[in-house]
């Protein structure tokens, strides 16, 4: 009776724990970096990189412990799995999942040192010059340590709470929206919400429209035998590549800052670091490219025909009226970059149409995320709710004995 009673309160126990997490979180958000000079920052505009990077960092001033963000975890992440998907080309050996998490933190490690190297130099503090590098040394390990711990909360929420990292970019957003609606009128927020309106119902159809592809399974003789089939969200990857874009967008900015700060001179890299905007159009470009690859590269790492292939060619399962194996993984091959492309396509100009409006002066720079926001936020919404139904429906789970 005790276990069941505990299997019982999954969901419950899942949700305290994430709580406990998302308040460790914004309470570290609040903690200013030692020294720094508050007031400066009291009225300060953002661009449309700035506010797209809140989603990431949480701390828009980044003058925050946590104003590294959750950047650091997200791009080691993408780029250990890279070299993974790579390395598995060549050899049929698997990495070790405790190497693996080593190699994920060392990475997380670097790239934390690199973006705070980069950030606390434009920072305001309120010292003398005298000791200001000690005061900028300081603020850059506690940048990196609050960026590690975040890797760890982040890791420990996946395990024992609901939806991992996500949480952090759900209250991310939610802030960002609310500081919008509370810094503008109605009558300037009118376009904006129509533009976030049509996006929202975008992005819930291509995450609740499937494609269904008809499967003949041998373990199935019953009146159900025609009913089993292989289901693909019209949007393969979800919302993940849209976030991830916006990591993947930051990271030449940083290495631009950096050579930068060697090479001040550099015309080359000059001209980068000031078209390398959203509000340009040639950061523009790169920010949709940067969209499109993610988006069809976790597509088809998602959901790989030649994994799928391979379950059928052990399991006996075929697709109906198709011969297994090259003819499948073509098959499945076609599908996939099809609906990958699509994707990429729905969600590109979708983040892409208020940035266009921007150019053209019709839409504010402070209102020019919030329907990419409100985009993000219904996406990620729909995978929450998802993985908590998935909870309560073990919840009232009861065992046989």
């Amino acid at each position: 009776m005790q276990g069941s009673k505990e299997k019982e309160n999954v969901l419950k126990y899942k949700l305290a724990y994430s709580g406990i997490v998302l308040l460790v979180y914004i309470i570290g958000k609040n903690i200013p970096l030692y020294g720094i000079d508050l007031s400066s920052y009291k009225q300060v505009t953002f661009r449309a990189e700035e506010l797209l990077t809140q989603t990431i960092s949480g701390d828009i001033y980044r003058s925050s412990v946590f104003a590294v963000g959750i950047f650091p975890s997200m791009i080691s992440g993408l780029l250990v799995q890279l070299f993974l998907a790579v390395r598995n080309l060549f050899t049929k050996t698997r990495v070790p999942p405790g190497k693996t998490r080593g190699i994920t933190v060392l990475v997380t490690l670097g790239i934390a040192v690199l973006q705070a190297a980069v950030q606390v130099p434009k920072l305001s503090f309120a010292v003398s010059k005298e000791p200001l590098l000690l005061i900028q040394t300081i603020a850059m390990l506690e940048m990196v340590t609050g960026a590690m711990l975040i890797l760890w909360i982040s890791d420990r929420n996946s395990r024992f709470g609901v939806g991992g990292r996500t949480v952090f970019i759900l209250v991310n957003i939610l802030e960002r929206i609310s500081s919008t609606f509370f810094s503008h009128t109605l009558e300037e927020l009118k376009i904006p919400l129509l533009i976030s309106a049509l996006e929202v119902v975008v992005i819930l159809i291509m995450e609740n429209k499937e494609k269904r592809i008809p499967v003949q399974r041998i373990s199935i003789h019953n009146i159900y035998a025609d009913k089993n089939y292989l289901a693909v969200k019209y949007n393969p990857a979800g919302i993940m590549p849209v976030m991830f874009t916006t990591a993947v967008f930051i990271l030449p900015g940083l290495f631009v800052s950096l050579l930068l700060s060697v090479f001040p001179y550099n015309p080359l890299l000059i001209w980068c670091q000031q078209n390398l905007s959203l509000a340009k159009p040639f950061g523009i470009m790169v920010y949709l490219l940067c969209e499109y690859l993610l988006t069809i590269g976790f597509s088809m790492l998602m959901i790989n025909p030649k994994d799928i292939t391979e379950q059928f060619l052990k399991s006996g399962d075929s697709i109906v009226n198709l011969h297994a194996g090259r003819d499948t993984r073509r098959y499945l091959g076609k599908i996939m970059r099809r609906l990958s492309f699509l994707s990429a396509t729905v969600m590109g100009a979708c983040m892409v149409f208020p940035l266009v409006l921007q150019l053209k002066g019709e839409l504010d720079s402070t209102l020019v995320m919030l329907p990419s926001s409100m985009m993000m936020l219904a996406g990620f919404s729909c995978t929450l709710v998802r993985e908590m139904i998935t909870l309560k429906n073990y919840d009232t789970c009861r065992p046989l004995f």
